[in-house]
């Protein structure tokens, strides 16, 4: 008989109803707690706050209109504004701490391995020079010379 009763207590857990979430789950909670009265002045509050919504929208749209037609007026196109934001957006960068820091890390890192080529650079060339006057070198190149290549 424990084993019926704890049954039907598991058959009223699994129940097939869809389990609400998120923004679902607490406005089905919160509707439950209100009264009629309070739900249709939320209701008449909802309906005004989306017409709001919907003039400013209005409002807005008509904003964005005149601007449009006034930058017309002054030969103002998306490319130049596209520049001025390009423009200013790196002159932002340029300015901050970090930038500087960086760049002047970066020159100095320039400097050094222009250096370090300079002297691996200098460094070759002596050694090229070496072999080149080298007894062996000069050996072998008298002995190019002294081929014939047959035609």
């Amino acid at each position: 008989m424990a084993a019926e009763t704890n049954a039907g207590s598991q058959q009223g857990l699994l129940k097939n109803e869809a389990i609400p979430e998120g923004e679902d789950a607490v406005a089905a909670i919160d509707v439950e707690a209100l009264s009629e009265e309070e739900q249709e002045e939320l209701r008449r509050e909802l309906a005004k706050v989306e017409e709001e919504i919907q003039t400013l929208s209005q409002v807005l749209a008509a904003k964005e209109k005149h601007l449009a037609e006034i930058k017309r007026k002054l030969g103002i196109t998306s490319l130049q504004e596209l520049k001025q934001n390009i423009s200013k957006g790196w002159q932002d960068v340029t300015s901050t701490n970090a930038y500087k820091k960086t760049s002047e890390t970066l020159s100095q890192a320039g400097q050094k391995a222009s250096a370090a080529f300079s002297t691996v650079g200098t460094a070759i060339t002596k050694k090229l020079e070496d072999v080149k006057n080298s007894p062996t070198f000069k050996s072998f190149e008298e002995k190019v010379e002294n081929l014939k290549i047959p035609a």
